[in-house]
């Protein structure tokens, strides 16, 4: 597609809030999801931690 200015192509054609909103809540998406996952790998590393310390008691 051709635009003819920047505020055109920021438009998307009278759908540029859907285009971009969808664009943001699957950023929003993706950036939660790579947080969650670091946050219980985190977790997971603690509990191993946690698990090998009684072993050697």
């Amino acid at each position: 597609m051709n635009w003819e200015s920047w505020e055109a192509f920021w438009a998307m054609g009278g759908y540029g809030l859907y285009v971009w909103g969808s664009f943001g809540v699957t950023l929003l998406c993706i950036v939660g999801e790579v947080w969650l996952l670091r946050r219980h790998r985190l977790q997971t590393w603690q509990r191993l931690k946690r698990m090998k310390s009684w072993e050697t008691q």
